[in-house]
């Protein structure tokens, strides 16, 4: 459960890339998120870590009755224990030596209470205060929260072996979110990609998630949201059930690693500039829906509940701590995260050593907004990944698309009863040989044919890279995937943890130059650029949602021209966004001529 010893948390970086990143730092006081989506990889790095601390462990087969949800109850677990162990290893080392219990309080934020009596410790010279002081600070370290990440599109139903659908609580989500209620731990439930009404319903089955006769919540709920009235509406929803969302957690739609959900136009700046002015409303509705909940259901309800106030963060390529400042007092946020930066950090995640050393060299250039997901989303990719390699050479051979192992994303029926995936050979063989065989023109047969090839086999390459870090399978036979921000470019040499924290909280020289853009200059360019796109693309269906979009794009481009004409903080590069303003104003006016062109052709057919 997070206790705030820190302004930061880690967020979930694709399947793999923060799978162990609690037992890496959480030791340490930092929050950290695991995915839930690959339940089959938890299941091998539990038996690897199980083997390396000496915990039982007894393996659960694939097709194992409820599998999925104790494979992942028995990771978290286990996680669990690897953490108390580490944890109480750093507390029982001395006060006044260089070791991980000295880094522990160095790590910590200056304002911090307990790294204020830590650095007051440091000066006594009276052994019996130092002694006395020295076991209240010991007492008081707490570990970093081992959260957990749904994301809640993915909630494919199950069959058995035979084919023989499985109940409804078996599907993916669900069976994520059980073995995650059925843990040990006491943390915090990241919902991400939109809302699930039905796995929120799920939800209220465990009495975990509710607040106890003494006020604690074990298991608390985070909501990633896209706007103010997301996090109202869901808000609502989940206090109809009597239950209390402990954080909205708000990203940029295009600034971000893995998955990108594009606003409509609506830049981070504007966002959170309505979250900030709104979410004083929040409390107040949230607690009538839990209050009338407690009330029907006749249950007693802490008197706690009543003064709540969800926190509010930010993620998605905030880099240096001026825009953490900036975020800070501009809107209020409570805490920032930070996910991208840390593939840089060995201490923190587990990654290749392969695909670390391309990160660090990379240039911008090297990472993209793809359409290599099978959500059919868009997807922050590298383009020299061995993933990405892996794939092309299969094209190349005549063998396009993946065997599918896992078969986590299957989802098109296009050509079957049984859903597939669209990275998968079955998939893209039917699909290609259906455009061949078709009546259209030479150049949209090979723009579809481009599409189909697009695809990668995300669900399992995005954890070769944590398996082959750790040892658990050979880098030849695992091609591995990642889905950095853009961000990552700017951070050129791979970092300790130290190293990385204290450029978090500004006591250092930045990690990054002096030139890298603004973190709002990055979005919106990249927001004209995916406008622009799907302005290429755009179908008459289109046609309101694409104006909406400029409309909103133009306003938030003047709202974030106006930021940069006040005082910037200290590594707070203010100066580059009025130039990336300007030249991106000219693109979108050109994007937006098309546009009009298309729309008036459109209507022209139509009449």
């Amino acid at each position: 459960m997070s206790n705030l010893l820190h302004h930061f948390h880690i967020p979930v970086m694709g399947t793999g890339h923060s799978v162990d990143t609690a037992i890496r730092v959480a030791p340490f006081g930092i929050d950290s998120v695991i995915s839930l989506v690959d339940d089959l990889l938890l299941e091998r790095i539990r038996k690897h870590y199980a083997a390396l601390f000496d915990l039982p462990y007894t393996a659960i087969k694939r097709h194992e009755e409820d599998g999925r949800a104790k494979r992942i109850r028995e990771y978290l677990n286990t996680v669990h224990d690897v953490v108390a162990i580490k944890f109480e290893a750093i507390k029982a080392l001395p006060f006044f030596q260089e070791n991980d219990k000295q880094k522990y309080f160095e790590m910590l934020p200056d304002d911090s209470e307990l790294k204020k009596s830590y650095l007051h410790l440091l000066t006594l010279t009276d052994n019996v205060e130092k002694v006395k002081l020295s076991k209240e600070l010991t007492a008081k370290m707490l570990p970093g929260s081992i959260d957990v990440n749904i994301m809640v599109k993915l909630d494919k139903v199950n069959h058995t072996p035979k084919g023989e659908l499985l109940p409804d609580e078996q599907s993916d989500a669900k069976a994520a979110m059980r073995g995650f209620a059925t843990s040990k731990l006491h943390a915090s439930m990241i919902f991400s990609a939109g809302i699930n009404q039905t796995l929120y319903t799920y939800m209220s089955k465990y009495k975990d998630f509710y607040r106890d006769a003494s006020g604690y919540v074990k298991k608390k709920i985070i909501i990633k949201i896209s706007d103010f009235r997301s996090a109202l509406i869901q808000g609502k929803f989940l206090a109809k059930k009597g239950l209390e969302v402990y954080e909205f957690r708000v990203e940029s739609g295009l600034n971000c690693g893995g998955h990108a959900f594009a606003s409509n136009g609506q830049l981070l700046p504007t966002l959170m500039k309505e979250i900030s002015e709104k979410r004083h409303q929040l409390p107040a509705q949230f607690f009538r829906g839990i209050k009338s909940y407690f009330e029907k259901n006749d249950l007693p309800l802490h008197e706690s509940a009543a003064t709540h106030e969800p926190l509010v963060t930010v993620q998605g390529g905030i880099g240096t701590h001026g825009e953490v400042e900036r975020l800070t007092a501009d809107y209020g946020v409570d805490l920032t995260g930070w996910a991208s930066p840390f593939l840089l950090v060995p201490e923190a995640t587990p990654i290749d050593d392969t695909t670390r050393e391309q990160l660090r060299d990379a240039d911008i250039s090297q990472f993209y907004l793809s359409q290599a997901s099978p959500l059919g989303v868009p997807f922050n990719n590298f383009y020299i990944s061995k993933s990405e390699q892996w794939r092309r050479e299969r094209i190349e051979k005549g063998t396009a698309g993946s065997p599918c192992p896992k078969k986590f994303l299957v989802s098109n029926t296009e050509f079957t009863e049984m859903p597939i995936c669209t990275a998968s050979t079955e998939y893209q063989k039917l699909k290609l040989e259906q455009i061949a065989e078709s009546s259209l023109s030479e150049a949209e047969k090979q723009r579809q044919t481009t599409r189909v090839y697009v695809k990668s086999c995300i669900c399992d390459h995005l954890g070769n890279g944590a398996l082959v870090d750790l040892d658990i399978a050979k880098e030849s036979r695992s091609p591995q995937s990642i889905c950095p921000g853009p961000n990552t470019a700017w951070f050129t040499k791979f970092y300790t943890l130290k190293e990385m924290i204290d450029h978090i909280y500004g006591r250092t020289e930045s990690l990054v130059p002096a030139e890298r853009p603004h973190m709002y200059a990055k979005e919106l360019e990249m927001y004209v650029d995916y406008y622009q796109n799907e302005v290429d693309n755009m179908t008459a269906g289109q046609i309101k949602e694409l104006g909406s979009f400029h409309k909103n794009l133009l306003e938030g481009i003047e709202y974030v021209n106006s930021i940069a004409q006040t005082k910037a903080y200290k590594d707070e590069n203010l100066a580059s966004i009025p130039a990336t303003a300007e030249a991106n104003k000219v693109k979108l006016q050109h994007a937006f001529e098309s546009y009009q062109a298309k729309t008036a052709a459109f209507q022209a057919e139509q009449d």
